[in-house]
């Protein structure tokens, strides 16, 4: 085990290309073009098909390119059954692996068989379920992440009505003074990291916009990196 999520500065605007907009063809050399382009983390976005309505990838593709980076990878199991799932991705590379409260009737259980294993963790709340519910469990875990889509596609539009739950998870992170990272994820981009760091997110999941943004990599990375000025 290399790096975690837990070894990352909160205090930072950290960039996570999502790699669900990478090129599967050249999947390696994908990643090795945004990690030279300046990002900090690699998003790596999985689904089952029965928790979220597509299927992504495996342990095998994780496996497969561990040795494309030394960057952390951020494993994110939009799936039903995360305590059967969470070690096979540990064993293929995964650093960090995010489950969804909704998913589980025994989060601390799940977050407990992670640590186990020796990666960070991290709860994902849907755009349905509120804030409060993560309360909970934000003393347990080393990472919220807000989805700002419905979880299952890439390439949706950024929904702004979560942002008051994002400074909802932040203020009370600040008010408990954890060190805990707060992730948003979907439809991140030059128009819509501002609102994010404002909310006090200062982890950006963004994969079209950095993975197929026509001014390059370089400057995808770069823009949403400048939005650090402006971080809640």
């Amino acid at each position: 085990m290399g790096m975690t999520v837990k070894d990352l500065s909160t205090d930072k605007l950290l960039v996570s290309p999502s790699i669900l907009a990478a090129d599967f063809a050249r999947l390696g050399a994908e990643i090795e073009r945004v990690c030279e382009a300046g990002c900090d983390l690699i998003h790596v976005d999985v689904m089952d098909g029965h928790f979220v309505p597509n299927i992504s990838i495996g342990p095998p593709v994780v496996k497969s390119i561990r040795k494309s980076t030394d960057l952390v990878f951020d494993v994110h199991l939009m799936i039903s059954d995360p305590m059967t799932y969470a070690e096979p991705f540990v064993k293929a590379g995964a650093d960090h692996i995010t489950f969804h409260l909704e998913c589980t009737d025994t989060p601390e259980a799940v977050i407990a068989h992670i640590r186990t294993l020796g990666a960070s963790v991290g709860i994902c709340l849907k755009p349905g379920t509120p804030a409060e519910t993560a309360f909970l469990y934000l003393d347990k875990v080393d990472l919220i992440l807000v989805m700002t889509v419905e979880p299952g596609f890439g390439g949706q539009s950024f929904m702004a009505d979560m942002m008051p739950k994002v400074r909802a998870l932040k203020d009370e992170i600040k008010r408990r003074k954890l060190n805990v990272h707060l992730e948003v994820d979907g439809g991140l981009d030059a128009s819509t990291v501002g609102a994010a760091a404002r909310a006090g997110a200062n982890m950006i999941v963004a994969g079209t916009s950095v993975f197929c943004n026509p001014e390059g990599a370089v400057r995808a990375v770069a823009v949403l990196h400048e939005a650090e000025k402006e971080l809640y």
